[in-house]
């Protein structure tokens, strides 16, 4: 009867009954969780790499406690709120010129279908109703509603949703480890970026609609970050094209990776339509953000408005939630702690790379890091796929005082990975505290694996 009471709950759907229960949340605070135990074991992922302010943020609370009071909920067809155009303003500001205007969903795959559809409905606004082609990369990940998940690409989630999807073109992800034979970083970037234009060519130019991809990789790729030349040339073949660049921002936004836009790593490439979420309300209420020119959203509002809109849409609370969220950014300065611990974070983890048999690679920028786990350093060979390494590393993890999050992509095709994206509050004691003790999990699970004749 141990378990009956997770039967009850979510997890009812995701293992059997007779699987170890998840430790029962008792509180968080900062970076730290506490279950009903009373272990505590530290935040290294932000979750889904979603709280950026850590936990128990005492200006956050209190905004939400104070809207709640005033109301908690007005239909956008009905209310304007003063909380909605206060964020929408924060928002535009930091975003900067050319993402003007702020439309607010309540999650990340909700903005990622509002950025297809608005990008649909100004197309068609303009007399260009043959352009509804969306190309994204393989492999990719931009949510998990219907339209979200035919952008994405994962092989085995479109064998079981395919016939429920319709198709769209897929170009390869720019990855800088397990390169093709004869390919560098660099030229296989240049070979992705020329996929991308062969396959707008192919499609007809005239029926392309947008390109989508995350400028920094989230668990599809594990923190990607391609080189510099291949964002200048992604954005030129859409501007050449006349095509749409959307950024899936939805973890790399909202200061994460040391810039508010991880677009704003590359000026000269910024996009046409940029997607926020996670961390723009920092785990603390749903939170999602699509951000447009003042020029495209005046535009179709021109042509009979945009036909697009959810029960939580701007939603006084979850505004007012991640107004206070950008405040705590900004005034505390935690995109420039972004910056500094990230630094220390990857130096840390590029040092237990170094003399770990199974992290083959480390990536990402600022607080959005991801170690790559393998097998033999030399090969890039795998771990074993059934030994479901990144779920036995963060069983592993507990042990050591550590909450971990891992992915494998497409059943393996791709590699797997553990996610260190501690919330934006870390300090340089704490990053050390995690490097420390993600040195002592990685060890003892090296040495399980030397035991068993896998490494």
């Amino acid at each position: 009867m141990q378990n009956e009471p997770s039967r009850l709950g979510i997890q009812a759907f995701y293992a059997p009954p007779s699987a170890p229960s998840r430790p029962r949340i008792r509180r968080a605070e900062g970076i730290w969780f506490e279950d009903e135990t009373g272990r505590r074991t530290i935040d290294v992922s932000s979750g889904p790499v979603a709280s950026n302010l850590g936990h128990g943020n005492a200006r956050v609370l209190a905004a939400m406690r104070d809207q709640a009071a005033l109301a908690s909920f007005a239909f956008p067809t009905q209310f304007e709120s003063a909380a909605n155009i206060a964020l929408a303003e924060k928002l535009a500001k930091l975003c900067g010129p050319g993402l003007d205007r702020a439309f607010l969903t309540s999650g990340g795959s909700e903005a990622i279908e509002t950025a297809v559809r608005f990008a649909r409905q100004h197309a068609v606004a303009r007399g260009e109703v043959g352009r509804w082609k969306m190309i994204s990369r393989m492999p990719s990940y931009h949510g998990n509603t219907a339209g979200a998940l035919t952008l994405s690409g994962d092989p085995v989630a479109h064998a079981m949703f395919g016939p429920l999807l319709v198709p769209m073109p897929k170009v390869p992800a720019p990855f800088t480890y397990r390169l093709p034979p004869g390919h560098t970083a660099e030229s296989y970037a240049a070979e992705c970026a020329d996929a991308l234009d062969k396959t707008i060519q192919e499609e007809g130019p005239e029926t392309v609609l947008a390109f989508i991809m995350e400028p920094v990789g989230g668990l599809a790729t594990g923190a990607l970050v391609a080189r510099d030349a291949y964002y200048t040339a992604v954005r030129e073949i859409c501007t050449r094209h006349g095509i749409l660049l959307i950024y899936d921002e939805v973890m790399s936004g909202a200061g994460r990776t040391g810039r508010f836009l991880a677009a704003d790593h590359w000026p000269g490439a910024r996009p046409d339509i940029a997607v926020l979420a996670k961390g723009v309300s920092a785990g603390y209420a749903p939170m999602g953000v699509v951000m447009v020119p003042a020029q495209m959203a005046e535009d179709l509002a021109a042509k009979g408005g945009f036909s697009a809109g959810f029960t939580y849409y701007a939603n006084p609370l979850s505004c007012a939630v991640a107004s206070a969220v950008l405040d705590e950014v900004m005034e505390r300065d935690l995109i420039a702690n972004a910056a500094a611990r990230g630094a220390q974070m990857r130096e840390r983890l590029e040092a237990i790379a170094a003399t770990s048999r199974i992290v083959g690679d480390v990536r990402g920028k600022g607080l959005l890091l991801a170690v790559e786990l393998v097998a033999d350093k030399e090969s890039q060979r795998m771990i074993p796929p059934e030994r479901n390494a990144p779920e036995r590393l963060k069983a592993i993890g507990l042990d050591h005082g550590l909450m971990l999050y891992g992915r494998r992509t497409a059943g393996g095709a791709f590699g797997e990975w553990l996610m260190v994206s501690p919330p934006l509050i870390v300090t340089a004691a704490e990053v050390d505290d995690i490097a420390d003790r993600l040195a002592a999990a990685l060890g003892q699970y090296e040495e399980e694996l030397m035991r068993e004749g896998v490494v």
